[in-house]
C-alpha cells in the first residue's frame, strides 16, 4: 500500500481495516494536516471490540484515532492564525458552529458532530480547533494533549480544588490522565481501583496515592468500606473511568455527603445504581462528554513540565503496524498505544 493517505478504518465488531483513500484538500476555514503521532484510545477500542461506544453504534465506517498530533502541509484561504509547517495538536471534534448548542458556546454538544478519524496520512480540520506546539513539546506528548485535555475538564466538571480527596474507579489510560490532572490540581490524596494488578503498580508510580485491586463480581458497598478505610476518610469527590456498572455504585457508596461523582466512561447505556443512597447523601452526579475549551491548559501544563505525560507510553507501532498496536491495547497489556503516521513501512518501537 503506497497511497498517500492509508488509513485505518473499522467496518464493525472485529473488522478492522487498512484501506487507501483519498487525500482530503482543505476548506476555507480549515487546515490540512500530516499526522504524526495519534494515541489509541478505550473508545477506539470500543468500536473495534464490540461495534458499538455504550449506546452509540457503528452505523457507517469510520477512520479510527482521535488523539492526534501533526505538521500543518496546506492552510484555506481564510487561515490566517497558522501556517504551513506548524506543529499542532489537534481538537478532533468538527461542531457545526450553528446549532443551539454551539451558538452558546456548547460545542462539545453539537447536535451535528462530526469527529476526525486520525490514523491516517492526511487529514482536513477547522483551524480554529488546532493548536501550535511548543518547541519543547514532541508529537508524541501532543497526541496525549486530547486525553488530559479530557481529564482536565473532568476535574473541572467535578469542581475538584486543592486539598481535597479524590477516588478514581478505573486505573485505564483515562484513570492515569485523571491522576495526572488531579496532582496539577492540587488534590489531597488520590485513591484508584482496578481489577488489573499491574494497572494499579503502574498509577502508583506516576502519583495514586492509595490502590485497592478489587473484583468484577464484588459487591460495591463492600469495596467502598473498604476504600473509606484505605484512604482514611471519605473521599469528597469520585471519577469514574473504567464504565463499569459496579464501580459506579462504588463511588455513590463511598463519596461524602453533599459531595460529587462524575461519570465518564462508557459502558452500556443502562445502569442500575443506588439512588436512594445518592438522593439521602444529596450527591450530585454527573457526566462528562469530551472536553470543551481544555486544550490550551492541557497543552501548558505539559509543556511547563508540570505534567509528564511521556511516561503513560508504553508502545509505538507505525500505521502499517496500526493493528498490531490496537491488539496490543485491547489485551491491555501496556498503558498507552502510540500510532506513528509519519513512518511508512517503519518497524514498531518499544520506547
Amino acid at each position: 500500500m503506497t497511497d498517500a493517505n492509508l488509513s485505518l478504518i473499522v467496518y464493525g465488531k472485529d473488522d478492522m481495516r487498512l484501506e487507501e483513500r483519498p487525500t482530503p484538500e482543505p476548506g476555507p476555514k480549515e487546515v490540512q494536516i500530516s499526522m504524526r503521532s495519534v494515541g489509541v484510545c478505550g473508545s477506539d477500542l470500543s468500536f473495534w471490540v464490540k461495534g458499538r461506544l455504550g449506546n452509540l453504534l457503528l452505523s457507517q465506517p469510520k477512520v479510527m484515532g482521535h488523539e492526534p498530533s501533526g505538521v500543518i502541509s496546506k492552510v484555506g484561504s481564510e487561515v490566517t492564525h497558522l501556517k504551513v509547517g506548524d506543529r499542532v495538536a489537534v481538537e478532533p471534534l468538527k461542531p457545526c458552529s450553528d446549532c443551539s448548542y454551539c451558538r452558546r458556546g456548547l460545542y462539545n454538544h453539537c447536535s451535528k458532530p462530526v469527529n476526525s478519524g486520525c490514523i491516517t496520512r492526511y487529514i482536513c480540520h477547522p483551524a480554529n480547533f488546532v493548536y501550535r506546539l511548543p518547541d519543547n513539546m514532541s508529537f508524541d506528548e501532543g497526541a496525549l494533549v486530547q486525553p488530559l485535555a479530557l481529564a482536565f475538564y473532568a476535574c473541572e466538571r467535578v469542581g475538584l480544588r486543592a486539598g481535597q480527596n479524590l477516588l478514581v474507579t478505573g486505573a485505564g489510560c483515562l484513570g492515569m490522565s485523571v491522576v495526572l490532572a488531579a496532582k496539577a490540581y492540587g488534590a489531597n490524596k488520590i485513591c484508584v481501583t482496578d481489577v488489573i494488578p499491574e494497572r494499579l503498580d503502574f498509577i502508583r508510580k506516576i502519583g495514586a496515592d492509595v490502590t485497592a485491586l478489587v473484583k468484577e463480581d464484588e459487591d460495591p458497598e463492600v469495596v467502598a468500606q473498604r476504600l473509606v478505610g484505605l484512604m482514611g476518610n471519605e473521599p469528597d469527590v469520585s471519577i469514574e473511568t473504567s464504565g463499569s456498572q459496579s464501580a459506579t455504585s462504588t463511588t455513590i457508596y463511598a463519596n461524602r455527603s453533599h459531595g460529587m461523582v462524575l461519570q465518564v466512561g462508557f459502558s452500556t447505556d443502562t445502569v442500575q445504581i443506588p439512588l436512594v443512597v445518592a438522593t439521602f447523601k444529596e450527591l450530585d452526579i454527573r457526566g462528562n462528554h469530551t472536553s470543551r475549551n481544555s486544550y490550551p491548559a492541557a497543552i501548558e501544563a505539559i509543556s511547563s513540565g508540570r505534567v509528564n505525560v511521556k511516561q503513560l507510553i508504553s508502545h509505538r507501532f507505525s500505521l502499517e503496524e496500526s493493528i498490531n498496536g490496537f491488539t496490543i491495547a485491547a489485551n491491555k497489556s501496556g498503558s498507552k498505544v502510540i500510532i506513528d503516521c509519519s513512518r511508512p513501512n517503519g518497524n514498531s518501537l518499544s520506547d
